[in-house]
């Protein structure tokens, strides 16, 4: 099994469409890879086509438990005197990408963009979105020890 980091560039969105009835739309995103989750900042009165540019990093172990090698990208619209409102999601498949950073050590998906859709899987815009994985170098054990000394199994 290798380890690494799996680093996630959140560039901007088009499109989603500015719902808010007073004023503009104000996203964020909702960034998950399996247990893992981590929050962007509020693009402030930004509307339909927000921009971040924010990098998130992830512990990433493959192959690891299960198999759901995703970002689940979940899009709300910060509200100050109610429930954030829901957008849409956008989901990025990365198993390819792990596998084949493990073998290279890094591996990368150019920004592009992945469709962002509602509850009712009808398009609501785009996302657009980088992702790199670096495979941690393991430190190799010579069996030399310095500052003890080896157990002796000969009894």
């Amino acid at each position: 099994m290798a380890i690494g980091t799996l680093e996630l560039l959140l560039v901007n969105a088009k499109g989603l469409g500015d719902n808010d009835f007073l004023g503009r739309m104000d996203p964020y995103v909702l960034i998950q890879y399996k247990s893992q989750e981590r929050k962007s900042s509020v693009a402030r009165g930004e509307g339909g086509s927000p921009a971040w540019n924010e990098k998130f990093t992830f512990r990433v172990e493959y192959p690891g438990e299960g198999n759901q090698y995703k970002f689940i990208l979940k899009i709300f619209d910060k509200d100050t005197f109610s429930a954030d409102d829901y957008i849409g999601q956008a989901t990025i498949y990365v198993e390819d990408l792990l596998a084949e950073g493990v073998e290279n050590g890094t591996s990368e998906l150019h920004p592009r963009k992945y469709s962002v859709v509602k509850s009712d899987q009808t398009y609501c815009g785009e996302i657009q979105v980088g992702v790199t994985f670096t495979r941690k170098v393991e430190e190799k054990y010579d069996g030399e020890e310095f500052g003890g000394w080896k157990q002796s199994h000969n009894y």
